[in-house]
């Protein structure tokens, strides 16, 4: 929650209570809190009816809970089937902001795509900041100082803001994703849309569905003059809940130019670029390989703005006549509910839990 926003809440008939420090990350002081109107304490979840949050609480913290509140953050189920169970057992109601439906209506709830927007723009900033040459064209009375020239893979949300920073930052850009439609919006940025002899992998959510070894390989092969002659190289193919595509192999990243860079956007979820690791920035032949960690974090400002607007419409679309009335007939209540009144309702997590509801 950021303080402007606290007003909203407040508006809805909620008492917000801070955690003292909570802000501090996005530099927003415990006083922030106090002036917006909330009240900042060390015992913040004693008596919360909903806890809002970015990570999922621990499990210390879930036991302490009494039964039927509410929590509203991230929450990797998969990686999280523990902290699940205990939230079924306690009794509490938990929303997964991951998991908020990929529909028109809920486009302002999609912390997915808000924090994606953030990572897509760090990651060409960090591109041309590792990158020892200027992004743009420059034509001196010296002589002329050619622009870089950047391909980005995967034209996501992520992948079109760091297409278009690195655009406006002058650079060249060219750019593949395997999606059909994504080649419109590629070259709606301003960037070329690099076309492969091959068959699109339109998925479910606007994500793209897995594809076989055999295409994988046969892509790769297609990619690789295009990474070699890449001063940058921007990859951002991820999908929640599973490992990231490796898109590009070390041999491809060993035959890029002596000082080239790349950003590895998806490196915590197993990575698109061979090598890279998160959080570390690692050589690879003659590039420099970037590996992202908790990249919207990077940029605390507008990510906890986003994400705290992204909370506040789905408390706000779960708020009846002033408290907190979760309606589960409704599409995007049931899509992001986890668990509910002891039971697990998201069906992927219940079958991991070995169907135990």
């Amino acid at each position: 929650m950021v303080p402007e926003l606290v007003g909203k809440l407040t508006a809805l008939g909620y008492e917000v209570v801070v955690e003292t420090g909570a802000g501090a990350g996005a530099l927003h002081s415990d006083e922030d809190y106090v002036a917006a109107g909330a009240t900042v304490s060390e015992q913040a979840l004693d008596d919360a009816a909903v806890i809002v949050s970015v990570q999922p609480l621990e499990v210390p913290a879930v036991r302490r809970l009494r039964a039927g509140t509410a929590t509203v953050s991230f929450l990797p189920t998969g990686q999280s089937l523990d902290l699940v169970a205990d939230l079924r057992d306690c009794g509490i109601t938990a929303f997964a902001m991951e998991l908020v439906p990929r529909i028109s209506r809920a486009q302002s709830m999609d912390a997915l795509s808000s924090q994606s927007l953030v990572s897509g723009y760090r990651c060409a900033i960090v591109a041309a900041g590792l990158l020892r040459r200027f992004f743009p064209l420059n034509m001196t009375a010296a002589g002329t100082v050619p622009p870089a020239e950047v391909v980005v893979l995967g034209a996501g949300v992520a992948g079109l803001q760091a297409i278009a920073t690195s655009k406006r930052l002058g650079a060249v850009v060219k750019a593949y994703d395997v999606r059909a439609a994504a080649a419109e919006e590629i070259r709606s940025m301003g960037a070329q849309a690099i076309e492969l002899d091959l068959e699109t992998l339109e998925g479910a959510g606007g994500y793209a569905r897995e594809m076989t070894a055999d295409r994988a390989q046969r892509q790769r092969e297609l990619l690789a003059p295009y990474i070699a002659s890449a001063d940058a190289l921007i990859t951002t193919a991820a999908v929640p809940g599973r490992q990231a595509p490796m898109l590009v192999t070390r041999e491809m990243v060993e035959q890029m130019s002596p000082g080239s860079v790349v950003v590895d956007l998806a490196a915590e979820s197993g990575g698109n670029v061979e090598g890279s690791r998160p959080g570390e920035v690692v050589r690879v032949g003659n590039a420099q390989v970037w590996g992202g960690a908790n990249v919207p974090s990077q940029m605390p400002g507008p990510a906890s703005r986003l994400y705290a607007q992204n909370i506040v419409n789905l408390v706000t679309l779960m708020t009846h006549e002033g408290a907190f009335a979760p309606d589960f007939e409704d599409e995007i209540v049931t899509g992001s509910c986890v668990t509910h009144d002891g039971r697990v309702l998201h069906g992927p997590t219940l079958a991991l839990l070995g169907g135990t509801p």
